[in-house]
């Protein structure tokens, strides 16, 4: 039987930090990415064979909780595993572990199955091949619906580029990071790190099109920002991110 666990050491290089020499966001959420793609290869359920059954993997939220971001030349080990099949939905967990051992990040993602044809959600376990799974969450989340931001303080509008797209040719979901601490405001991006990220998908984004991200920061907390993704043309919300910040140690 395949392994439920699969563990992944990435060496972070000078193009993958910041101005802090601390690993990006974005990138640490394509490590995470990466890791999940290699193991659905492993448990038989990759885009690539979801495809010969006319299915694809979407994701619908990512919950990322750092306690650290590591920096340039250390290595950091991402742990990975399906936590739990519920309906439409599949749960998968990662633990990122720094040099010594010490868990310094945890996170939590939701995705759902959908039927290419249809573009509608499937019942995992009527459609899929049987898979091992790992009970245990190493963040909880219910995925309760992120707040709607009402008031936006700061917007930044972007094209959606080539080097956007995933195989589903629509915008990889780690971008939608990148759009929205980008809109932050400079007192928090000049000497803060985003330590919590949380994202919920609600709509496809494709080449040629052009974004709007836009932020404020929630009633009563300096330091927690709202965000929302939108087509630039029609309006429409791509995403909602929510974002703490601690100053950079």
């Amino acid at each position: 039987m395949s392994n439920p666990l699969l563990e992944r050491t990435y060496d972070i290089r000078p193009h993958e930090v910041d101005n802090h020499g601390k690993l990006r966001p974005v990138i640490l959420l394509k490590y995470l990415q990466n890791a999940a793609s290699e193991h659905t290869v492993q448990l038989g359920i990759s885009v690539g064979r979801l495809k010969e059954l006319g299915l694809t993997w979407v994701m619908s939220r990512m919950h990322l909780l750092m306690s650290r971001y590591p920096h340039r030349g250390e290595l950091l080990m991402v742990r990975t595993w399906p936590a739990l099949r519920e309906g439409i939905f599949s749960i998968r967990d990662f633990e990122l572990l720094d040099e010594s051992g010490v868990i310094i990040g945890r996170a939590t993602s939701s995705w759902a199955v959908l039927d290419l044809e249809s573009r509608k959600p499937v019942r995992i376990a009527e459609r899929l091949p049987d898979y091992p799974l790992h009970p245990f969450r190493s963040l909880e989340d219910r995925f309760a619906t992120l707040p709607s931001l009402k008031n936006p303080e700061s917007s930044v509008r972007m094209p959606v580029l080539r080097s956007d797209l995933d195989l589903n040719q629509h915008v990889n979901n780690t971008i939608y990071a990148g759009w929205g601490v980008e809109a932050a405001p400079g007192r928090l991006a000049d000497s803060c790190l985003p330590m919590e990220i949380e994202i919920g998908f609600r709509a496809e984004a494709h080449y040629g099109d052009s974004i709007v991200s836009l932020c404020a920061a929630e009633q009563g907390d300096d330091h927690c920002l709202l965000h929302r993704i939108e087509h630039a043309d029609s309006g429409l919300e791509l995403a909602r991110l929510r974002t703490r910040w601690k100053p950079v140690v």
